[in-house]
Parts: C-alpha cells; structure tokens; sequence
C-alpha cells in the first residue's frame, strides 16, 4: 500500500459529484492529477514564503495544474495523435514536478518531498503507459496488399 492511498480515498470522497459523474473520472491518473495538485497547494504557500523559493512555488503550481489539465485534454480528443499529444505534455509536467519538489526539499523536508515525488512517479509511470497505448493505436495499420510493377521495359 502506497503512503498516500488513505489520504487519497478520503479526498475521492470529498471530490464533488459535478467531477466525479463526468466520463473522465474513469480515468485514474486523472484522479491522482487532481489529488497531487489538492496536495501541493500547501507545499506551494510554504515554498512562497520562503524568498529563495517564491518563484519554484508559482513553477510547481503551475506544473501541477498542467498535469491534469493535459491529461483532460487529451481525453477529450479524438484521433490517438492528438490524445497522444496532450498526454506527452502532461508527462512533462509530472516530470518536471518533481524536479521542483526536489529542489524545494531544503523548505519543505526532505522526507515530504519525497513522498510527493514518489505520488508524481506513479502518475508518470500511468501517463507513459497511457502515451504507449495511443502510439499503438497510432502505428498500427490495417494488412493491406500493395501492387508493385517491377516491369521497367516500357521505360
């Protein structure tokens, strides 16, 4: 059991129906998304007030945001490309999270870092497996014949 599952399921409770009936809630890296930004809330008023950490708050906030932001836009496309797309920019947010935490550690305890950046690898691990999914989709083709002239003499 992961260190934030308690947490995580006392929160989902909380999340208000106008979230939780919509199609999209199915998807579970999304929950956890609006879950590490409920989370990082508190870690970005501490970081902010701190003045060697003001401007890695608004980054991690930021980043945060765009995590699930991505992710829902993505859902909400049509061809694997464009899903593809979104999902790749929420990757990189979710990465670059991290990297931000990691920085912040010295504000907000190492420990607690960790534990946040432990929570943003589960959810890289879900959007990489969701990006190689539609890359699947997306390479593959129908078995289809191709007619091929090898006949030069005409030239």
């Amino acid at each position: 059991m992961r260190w934030y599952e308690e947490d995580y399921n006392l929160w989902e409770q909380s999340v208000p129906a106008t979230l939780r009936d919509d199609p999209l809630w199915s998807v579970h890296v999304y929950r956890l998304n609006l879950f590490v930004a409920d989370l990082a809330w508190p870690d970005a008023t501490k970081l902010a007030q701190d003045g060697r950490t003001r401007s890695l708050s608004d980054q991690l906030y930021r980043a945060v945001g765009s995590i699930s932001a991505n992710t829902s836009e993505g859902y909400s496309r049509g061809s694997s490309k464009d899903r593809t797309r979104f999902y790749e920019y929420a990757l990189g947010s979710a990465r670059e999270c991290r990297g931000w935490y990691w920085k912040g550690r010295h504000v907000l305890g190492e420990e607690h870092a960790l534990s946040r950046m432990e929570l943003l690898t589960d959810i890289v691990r879900l959007l990489l497996r969701m990006t190689s999914q539609q890359r699947g989709y997306m390479v593959r083709e129908d078995t289809a014949e191709y007619a091929v002239n090898y006949d030069h003499s005409a030239d």
